[in-house]
């Protein structure tokens, strides 16, 4: 009888938890992270990361994004740490599985999709990261203590996690629906995060949420949407004098300066925002009328364009 009371009473704090908290426990610190599970998840990443970057059914999609950005490595890095015993096995998993990955990322790509071998020169960012990986994951294997340690030491990820919903969410608003899966998946991790490391108690875990919102209400606030300098060439290669200067009708979109004359003559360009605006040169009696394009393509890069007017 007092066994079955026991049993009862064990499994009741479980029963009260909804799907997501039971999800939640299951991903960060109810998985077998053994050796095995560590290289077949590496080996598995890097041919899905792999497919993203070079089928072209994903580019310039939030899944490509898997091998660029770090948004999706911090998921798949804290799950092998919640999941290990002792802060160096999360330090030596981590670092390996990120040892693993990432070069094999680059040998699938030259393989399997006839890249050169000179794309291993971008596997220096990532060597830089892998070598990271070993203090950071150290420390980080602290988060399963949720208590305010933990909150500590996740507060980081998800500044960073609500920093990338405020650049990806920007550009889906101007090419929605695109990064709106990358948009979503950080905003799961954020809940995933402060559901599964914060301290218990409801203004404990509403002081989680509240790291990325004021990052994103900052960023919002006091990041300018485009902070950009570029030098070009006219589009009719004016001979400049000197006494060459330039009006700009818009300087919310940009200001246009002369920063060279004589047979190279430029102008400087800095860019606050998207949109277009007319500028003229004014060079003694001669003037010069273009348009000024701002714009983002669909990479995401910023691109700018003058026509004459």
């Amino acid at each position: 009888m007092s066994k079955t009371v026991k049993r009862y009473v064990y499994r009741l704090p479980e029963a009260k938890k909804n799907l997501f908290e039971r999800l939640t426990d299951r991903l960060f610190g109810g998985l077998e992270m053994n050796w095995l599970t560590v290289l077949l998840m590496a080996v598995g990443i890097a041919v899905v990361t792999t497919v993203f970057i070079c089928v072209r059914l994903f580019r310039n999609t939030s899944f490509e994004r898997m091998g660029v950005y770090l948004e999706a490595w911090f998921f798949f890095a804290i799950i092998i740490m919640s999941n290990c015993r002792k802060p160096l096995e999360s330090a030596v998993k981590t670092f390996v599985f990120f040892l693993v990955s990432q070069p094999l990322i680059y040998l699938l790509e030259v393989v399997l999709f006839g890249y050169e071998w000179s794309v291993f020169r971008y596997y220096r960012y990532w060597f830089m990261m892998t070598l990271l990986t070993f203090p950071m994951a150290y420390a980080g294997w602290y988060i399963k203590k949720k208590n305010w340690l933990s909150a500590l030491i996740i507060s980081p990820v998800l500044a960073f996690m609500g920093a990338v919903i405020h650049d990806c969410g920007a550009f889906c608003t101007r090419h929605f629906p695109r990064l709106l899966v990358t948009c979503l998946f950080c905003a799961l991790q954020i809940a995933f995060y402060v559901t599964a490391f914060f301290p218990e108690g409801l203004w404990k875990k509403i002081a989680g949420y509240m790291i990325p919102v004021i990052v994103i209400a900052g960023m919002l606030l006091f990041v300018p949407k485009l902070d950009m300098r570029m030098q070009m060439f006219l589009p009719d290669d004016p001979v400049l004098t000197e006494q060459a200067s330039a009006e700009t009708e818009d300087a919310s979109i940009a200001e246009v300066t002369v920063c060279s004359t004589g047979k190279d003559s430029k102008i400087e360009i800095h860019a606050h925002d998207f949109g277009t605006a007319d500028f003229v040169i004014i060079d003694g009696d001669s003037e010069y009328r273009y348009t000024l394009i701002v714009y983002e393509d669909d990479g995401g890069h910023t691109q700018i364009d003058i026509r004459k007017r």
